[in-house]
């Protein structure tokens, strides 16, 4: 799941190699959206440790 951000990179970087301009930027901001949304439940997940 955490992948999912970087292969939109990666998928962006493919379509700014191509000339696709307004796809490059579409695929960098999908990216970082997932990116941040991933670390928001990453970063608020509760760890439920028995001692």
């Amino acid at each position: 799941m955490m992948s999912l951000p970087f292969f939109l990179f990666a998928c962006g970087l493919g379509a700014a190699w191509s000339d696709w301009r307004n796809m490059a930027m579409g695929f960098w901001f999908a990216g970082l959206i997932t990116l941040l949304v991933l670390f928001r439940f990453h970063a608020t997940e509760v760890l439920n440790i028995g001692l």
